[in-house]
């Protein structure tokens, strides 16, 4: 398998981190996830790391925009023998989001998409997440720009706007980690 994920890797520098995807493996298993949603794909690596996750029987609702890069993952779904647990829609995700309807069906979520959309996201993402589902959501740093006011585009303004609306949030509790450019991780109350 470790070969497997380190070819899925390749010289992607946009791409989760191996530690990030033991990490996202290891909340899917520890939630007991049964429906997981993702969105931003990229090149599959971390949702391969989140169907392996999956208890027996489980789905990945994988949302992407790009089949070119999403198309790069499938063999290593194939490979890794997790492709019959997720449901790749190439579609923009909040239009897949919406899609799902009202109930708190989602036991885990993993954002890495487009980050002016992060805030949107996560209030779709977090009023369908089940009492004790996760919300995991990446580059809440982005170089530690984020942190310093200086940097005013869209994307760090986005980003910004994210971190303050999860540290508000009373229906999550959330720690933010240092892990390669932060990961926030929020649990539903």
């Amino acid at each position: 398998m470790a070969a497997i994920l380190a070819t899925c890797l390749g010289d992607f520098k946009e791409q989760v981190s191996p530690d990030e995807g033991a990490l996202l493996a290891m909340l899917t298993r520890l939630t007991g996830a049964r429906f997981a949603v993702e969105v931003g794909v990229f090149t599959g690596y971390s949702a391969l790391c989140i169907a392996r996750g999956l208890a027996d029987g489980g789905r990945l609702l994988a949302c992407d925009v790009s089949e070119e890069w999403a198309a790069v993952g499938r063999p290593y779904w194939e490979r890794a023998g997790v492709a019959d647990r997720i449901d790749l829609r190439i579609a923009p995700a909040l239009d897949t989001l919406r899609s799902l309807g009202p109930d708190p069906v989602v036991d885990i979520a993993f954002v890495d998409a487009d980050k002016e959309n992060h805030p949107a996201y996560y209030e779709e993402i977090v009023r369908r997440l089940r009492p004790g589902g996760l919300v995991v959501l990446d580059n809440v740093f982005l170089g530690g720009r984020v942190l310093d006011p200086a940097y005013q585009e869209p994307h760090h303004v986005a980003m910004r706007r994210l971190n303050e609306l999860i540290a508000a949030d009373e229906r999550v509790d959330a720690v933010m980690l240092p892990v390669r450019d932060g990961v926030t991780v929020a649990r539903r109350r």
